[in-house]
């Protein structure tokens, strides 16, 4: 009887150890998420943004800024040349982002007569530069502020003008990108060391 008593404890004993190691009891507790304010978060986004349309906007030759699909190609009539992508984002960039009341916004209208290439990747560096001052002036407090410009059914808040800015941006990247492959160039963020999102 006492044997096998103790025989019952052992066979306890080595299905508890197991339990005991590898249960609840022995998982640390899950972290806490990390936490970004709204600069962090939407900076991040914006440099990443920054880095593929500059990159790409670089990559093109000056003698193809002027490039649009033939006609030949499908429904291209109208379309912007390259170049003209190039300079429309910059625009963009600052006509998106003077509702949040950032001072140093260029008036869009002075890019209008630029058509070199460096000038327009200047200016489109630019226009980026003046997003992160943009984007720096975000806080927990005022980053869903209101403001004032955009159509009211945009609800449009600091922090959306921002958003939309960035997805304005990527909306011409990958036309930019159809315009770098119909010229046999592939985009740097598409390149193999380039990694992959």
């Amino acid at each position: 009887m006492q044997a096998r008593r103790w025989t019952i404890v052992a066979v306890c004993t080595v299905l508890a150890v197991p339990a005991i190691l590898f249960g609840q009891a022995a998982t640390p507790p899950a972290a806490a998420p990390a936490q970004f304010s709204p600069a962090e978060s939407l900076g991040a986004l914006l440099s990443l943004t920054e880095s593929q349309v500059v990159s790409a906007a670089e990559a093109m030759p000056a003698d193809k800024y002027d490039f649009a699909p033939p006609a030949t190609m499908g429904e291209f009539k109208g379309v912007r040349t390259f170049g003209a992508q190039v300079k429309h984002i910059a625009q963009a960039n600052y006509s998106l982002l003077r509702a949040n009341g950032v001072p140093g916004a260029v008036d869009p209208k002075t890019l209008a007569g630029l058509t070199s290439k460096d000038d327009l990747v200047k200016a489109l560096k630019d226009s980026y530069a003046y997003a992160h001052t943009v984007v720096n002036s975000l806080t927990a407090d005022n980053a869903f502020t209101s403001v004032a410009g955009p159509p009211p059914q945009w609800k449009a808040t600091k922090a959306s003008m921002v958003a939309f800015m960035i997805e304005h941006s990527m909306d011409h990247y990958g036309q930019m990108v159809e315009y770098l492959r119909m010229n046999g160039i592939i985009p740097p963020a598409s390149r193999p060391s380039a990694g992959s999102m």
